[in-house]
């Protein structure tokens, strides 16, 4: 049974940094495309990071040159770190994997497995 467990959620004020973990209970984190995605109240969830098993990375323009995903092969962990954070980046963030070869796309309906979530708050 595949599982993810994401950490590092947290407050901070707008500029601040933070940097999300995403614990993994399988391979898939070496051979297999990840992401993240994040839900703000009353939003749909949205992708805001996504990497393919050699890492080539994709972002939307909204966190572009901002956030950075990054994965560590050997310790079956994802990253996430986020800079110059804004108060519209507020929101739950979770990891996804994805069973099937879906490269570094960033759309929901591609990922099978995820995470429960862990909540970014940036004030102004």
């Amino acid at each position: 049974q595949v599982q993810l467990v994401e950490s590092g959620g947290g407050s901070v004020q707008a500029g601040g940094s933070l940097r999300l973990s995403c614990a993994v209970s399988a391979y898939l984190v070496s051979s297999g495309c990840m992401a993240w995605f994040r839900q703000a109240p009353g939003k749909e969830r949205e992708g805001v990071a996504s990497i393919d098993r050699y890492g080539s990375t994709a972002y939307p323009d909204s966190v572009k040159g901002r956030f950075t995903i990054s994965k560590d092969n050997a310790k079956n962990t994802l990253y996430l770190q986020m800079n110059n954070l804004r108060p519209e980046d507020t929101a739950m963030y979770y990891c996804a994997a994805a069973r099937l070869w879906v490269g570094t796309s960033l759309r929901l309906d591609h990922y099978n497995y995820w995470g429960q979530g862990t909540q970014v708050s940036v004030s102004s």
